[in-house]
């Protein structure tokens, strides 16, 4: 009879053992202050940075192979968020004092004019989008703001108070909602009109703070990523509330990139590490908690459960739950850990004994990669067209990759 080998399963320490690596192409320095955002320049060699020196910075690849600044720009405030048109060439920056700020490149990259400062905000504008089948300019703060005017006009046409700081923001612009997320760990939805914004629904799943949201028009899936170490992915389009975790960074996940050709979701986060997530195969939800005075295996009882302890005459024993089933169980029958891809799980978590025994000799291939960009991740910006993903650094660098090996 045949044997099957099936491939041991990958521990947290050889995660980045993958023949897939992406290729560092180049490294862009100089700055002296934290770089906020970037972009790469479609269809050119280039690279659009905001920074908290108040310099909103153009590089071009010179030939030398180097990238060096065709237009440093100061502002009246530090830069803190920005969006690019390439079809327009409109650049919008968003600053710390509250102003959205609007400006048109040149061709040639070597000029920038301004056209309009929008008054959106009383604190840090923490993101800004240009919709230019709309012509809005959506932006939202850390004063609890999410606004939005008219490019043509210059015209406030409404917004949204937060009970939190404003984080991140998606737009669709198909159907005109708008996604912002903020520090309390919430997720608003809103639909914009001309006359206004009115709330759609909140999405609640975080529980730490909003730091990075993708938009995937075409399957119309919705990603989080959170100060939670935690990326979701909510599933708008299906309209049943279905939503599944994806757990592969061991710190503040930062920045999220969708790419729609190869249906990958990339993520980094503050461990230096940049995840590829296979999203065109099939993923399970993770189960409510269950919540039980004894545990669900055992009958033991939970330190809480005072009668059940003196009529067993016991002491209780802490609640922990399975990752796979969600039942309340204690520490003795769940020693298990154990990898469970398919619901988001790359590292070993907590399962109870019934559930280990069932999974342990099943086929659980990860469905992602890991990869250590040198330094922690504050930003990400795709090129999904030519396969090069941008990321800034707390070091102050950004850096550019050529990821054509991780999206096939």
């Amino acid at each position: 009879m045949a044997a099957e080998i099936k491939p041991a399963p990958r521990s947290v320490n050889d995660r980045f053992s993958t023949t897939k690596k992406p290729v560092l192409l180049s490294k862009l320095e100089g700055c002296n202050d934290d770089i906020n955002a970037a972009v790469l320049i479609p269809g050119e060699d280039g690279v659009i940075s905001v920074c908290d020196d108040k310099t909103v910075r153009v590089w071009l690849k010179r030939d030398s192979g180097q990238y060096w600044p065709s237009i440093c720009q100061y502002m009246p405030s530090g830069c803190t968020s920005m969006f690019y048109t390439p079809e327009t060439k409109q650049l919008f920056i968003g600053q710390e004092n509250g102003t959205v700020s609007e400006f048109t490149l040149e061709d040639d990259y070597n000029r920038m004019t301004m056209v309009r400062e929008y008054l959106a905000h009383q604190a840090r504008v923490t993101e800004v989008i240009f919709a230019i089948n709309c012509e809005w300019v959506l932006s939202a703060g850390r004063d609890k703001v999410f606004s939005y005017h008219c490019t043509e006009t210059g015209r406030r046409l409404g917004g949204y108070t937060f009970e939190a700081w404003c984080t991140a923001m998606q737009f669709d612009s198909q159907s005109k909602h708008a996604f912002i997320g903020d520090y309390s760990g919430q997720i608003i939805m809103l639909k914009l009109e001309h006359t206004g914004a009115t709330l759609v629904t909140t999405l609640k799943g975080h529980t730490g703070s909003i730091r990075a949201l993708s938009w995937a028009p075409t399957p119309q899936l919705l990603f989080s990523g959170s100060f939670d170490q935690t990326v979701i992915v909510w599933d708008i389009g299906g309209r049943q509330g279905t939503a599944y975790e994806l757990q592969g960074h061991n710190n503040k996940v930062t920045s999220l990139c969708y790419s729609g050709t190869s249906q990958c979701l990339l993520s980094g986060g503050e461990d230096s590490v940049v995840v590829c997530w296979q999203m065109n195969t099939p993923r399970r939800e993770t189960p409510d908690w269950i919540e039980s005075d004894t545990c669900q295996l055992c009958t033991r009882p939970f330190f809480w459960n005072l009668r059940a302890m003196m009529d067993q005459r016991q002491l209780g024993l802490r609640q922990h739950h399975c990752r796979h089933c969600g039942k309340a169980v204690c520490d003795r029958c769940s020693v298990g850990r154990i990898t469970i891809p398919v619901m988001g799980f790359e590292f070993p978590v907590r399962v109870c004994d019934p559930c280990n025994n069932q999974l342990k000799d099943t086929e659980r291939s990860s469905l992602a990669t890991f990869h250590d960009v040198k330094h922690s991740v504050v930003a990400m910006n795709l090129d999904d067209p030519r396969k090069q993903l941008l990321t800034v650094g707390q070091d102050r660098v950004i850096k550019i990759w050529d990821v054509s090996a991780l999206l096939q």
